[in-house]
């Protein structure tokens, strides 16, 4: 991806230096967008296991540490494709006459303290709707790459393209469709349908934000594309759950399979039409 010398984000809150020992509390849970699936195969366990969701005060060493050649270099690159979803999302809300409402993206290392609860470094990239903040932990977002294969710096930009996919989500008030569904009480089979579709939606729009950044900026490179899709296929509920477990149980899916996550994601990269990425009223996922 062409990328060097291009704009940062101003919105990148950068915490991975952050030294000494904190107490953290919090209430409630991570709304769903973390990515739960990768957590829970990986790790073998309920993410209730792996997320402290207690209201209890908490008291988290962090280590001071400084930021090798290579930490910099990723933390620039993330910045710019934060700035490339900020003048997408911008010039798409005002074609509908809406406002975009520019996230923060939070770098991390060891665990970390969001209005959704204190995640620690097996969480992997999430989006808290509470905060309006995506969270990364570099470190752990290569190990996952070399684990699942999801290599190459775009299937990077997609992981940070889906998670503001959720926050166009809220923005838009999609989610406030799941919100309601567990309001009311529905089984769990239900929940994870509808979390099902929400995640699917993230990745078209990921592939919407493809579209016109590539129109904006031209940023692609030979192998991009595939990258990118190489990724959402790797993190396929499917293919984590037969990697990791031998087996299969459609009914836990989170994100959706392999092939599901590839097709949203190409849909939104060939059409850039947001109005085309509906998957709660698709017949077909």
């Amino acid at each position: 991806m062409k990328w060097k010398g291009r704009r940062q984000s101003g919105n990148i809150e950068d915490i991975r230096t952050s030294g000494g020992r904190r107490s953290v509390g919090f209430k409630g849970g991570v709304i769903g967008t973390i990515i739960l699936a990768i957590v829970i195969y990986l790790m073998g366990g309920n993410p209730l296991q792996v997320l402290n969701l207690s209201d209890t005060d908490q008291s988290v060493a962090v280590e001071e540490t400084q930021l090798s050649t290579h930490d910099k270099e990723m933390g620039d690159f993330i910045s710019v494709i934060l700035a490339d979803t900020e003048d997408v999302w911008n010039k798409l809300f005002n074609s509908m006459g809406k406002t975009y409402r520019e996230p923060k993206l939070v770098l991390f290392r060891g665990g970390v303290k969001s209005a959704c609860g204190f995640a620690e470094d097996v969480t992997g990239p999430f989006y808290c709707p509470a905060d309006e903040k995506v969270y990364i932990d570099i470190e752990f977002l290569e190990k996952l790459q070399n684990k699942l294969g999801a290599t190459g710096d775009f299937a990077v930009a997609y992981i940070i393209a889906h998670e503001v996919g959720h926050h166009v989500q809220k923005l838009l008030g999609i989610m406030d469709e799941l919100n309601e569904v567990r309001a009311s009480g529905a089984n769990e089979k239900t929940i994870n349908q509808m979390t099902v579709k929400l995640e699917l939606q993230a990745d078209f729009l990921a592939g919407v934000w493809v579209n016109h950044g590539q129109q904006m900026h031209n940023f692609l490179e030979q192998g991009d594309l595939e990258e990118a899709l190489n990724a959402a296929s790797a993190v396929g509920d499917d293919q984590i759950q037969m990697n990791t477990r031998g087996y299969v149980t459609p009914d836990s899916f989170q994100h959706g399979t392999s092939e599901q996550r590839k097709k949203w994601l190409k849909k939104g990269i060939e059409t850039g039409d947001i109005s085309q990425g509906d998957t709660f009223n698709a017949n077909e996922l």
